[in-house]
């Protein structure tokens, strides 16, 4: 079963590479706690896809034959999948991160140490405009970090948003930034079409020790109303397996943000996170399975489905075990 070895790859979560040439297939982020590191590949395995951070010490050995073919064994089995090329962050979206600094400073997160540079409107048109020379662009997500307040990073947003509408005005567009209060609303008006904002934990607690400037109260009304905008079914948030909560803890934020119209995305703890989170565990795969159970069945309940979705992870799945995709594609 696909959703097995997936599960099992994700667990892993990073992987060492070897033979021929394979540097025109890694993806690198500038975003959330996969920034920085060596870059990561995409792996498609009979149709399905998966993500991978590249590591010196990685679990997975992937060994690359050639024209994007790599071979590797996992748990004592031999297995053969297919590079995706992804030139902006992901296969067949132009995934940009705007601004790669941010002033929070989430345990779990890279950016801020990082302190990247924002991007023009100028620079994603020319990017954008490269991908679509390869025809291989479906959808344009855009995220960003916090450069200078999360107001000021709004208003960019939006500027870069109306630039690119005019520029592309067939594309889909989804957008994952830290919200005001006015954000569903401008978005909305400026044509995006899905949105993403994120709790990050599952619990008040959590949130407090592991991103003290954020606030559950301010994200969670942020997603009701835009699920009043956008519909059910369009609107996302990603809460992060493995910082401390309890399977029931993790539940519970699963089945509440599906009652009001929101797909949780699941995302496990990334092992490139910083040092201040060094102490934690990635989920293994019988965790991530589990929950996965839970969301099969939250998102059922709720009349929800991922595999409907237009932009951004959802559309992806490369980094998570999405309901409806990788539990419908068995190998």
């Amino acid at each position: 079963m696909w959703v097995n070895t997936k599960a099992d790859l994700l667990a892993a979560g990073t992987a060492q590479i070897a033979g021929a040439s394979w540097n025109h297939f890694v993806s690198q982020s500038a975003a959330g706690p996969g920034a920085g590191g060596d870059g990561s590949v995409f792996l498609n395995y009979h149709g399905n896809r998966v993500k991978l951070s590249l590591s010196k010490t990685g679990s997975v050995l992937l060994s690359h034959r050639g024209e994007g073919i790599v071979s590797f064994i996992l748990n004592n089995e031999s297995h053969i999948a297919r590079l995706e090329p992804a030139p902006l962050h992901c296969p067949e979206q132009a995934y940009i991160t705007i601004s790669g600094s941010c002033i929070f400073s989430c345990k779990y997160c890279n950016v801020p140490a990082l302190a990247g540079r924002r991007k023009s409107s100028d620079e994603i048109v020319r990017l954008i405009q490269k991908q679509q020379e390869s025809g291989s662009i479906r959808a344009i997500s855009l995220t960003s970090g916090i450069m200078y307040s999360i107001e000021e990073e709004e208003e960019y947003v939006i500027s870069v948003i109306t630039r690119l509408r005019t520029e592309f005005p067939v594309l889909p567009i989804g957008v994952s930034i830290y919200p005001t209060s006015k954000s569903p609303e401008r978005l909305y008006q400026a044509g995006v079409c899905e949105v993403k904002f994120n709790l990050e934990t599952a619990t008040d607690v959590l949130l407090a020790e592991m991103c003290p400037e954020s606030s559950r109260e301010k994200i969670m009304s942020a997603l009701k109303t835009s699920v009043q905008l956008f519909g059910k079914g369009h609107v996302f948030s990603n809460v992060i397996l493995g910082l401390g909560e309890s399977d029931q803890e993790m539940e519970a934020c699963i089945y509440e943000l599906c009652a009001i119209g929101v797909i949780p995305i699941i995302r496990p703890l990334n092992p490139n996170c910083t040092l201040q989170a060094a102490g934690y565990r990635r989920p293994d795969s019988k965790r991530l399975l589990a929950m996965h159970k839970i969301m099969r069945k939250a998102l059922g309940d709720a009349g929800l489905d991922p595999s409907l979705c237009e932009t951004m992870c959802p559309r992806c799945g490369g980094c998570d075990l999405v309901v409806g995709r990788d539990d419908c594609n068995d190998d």
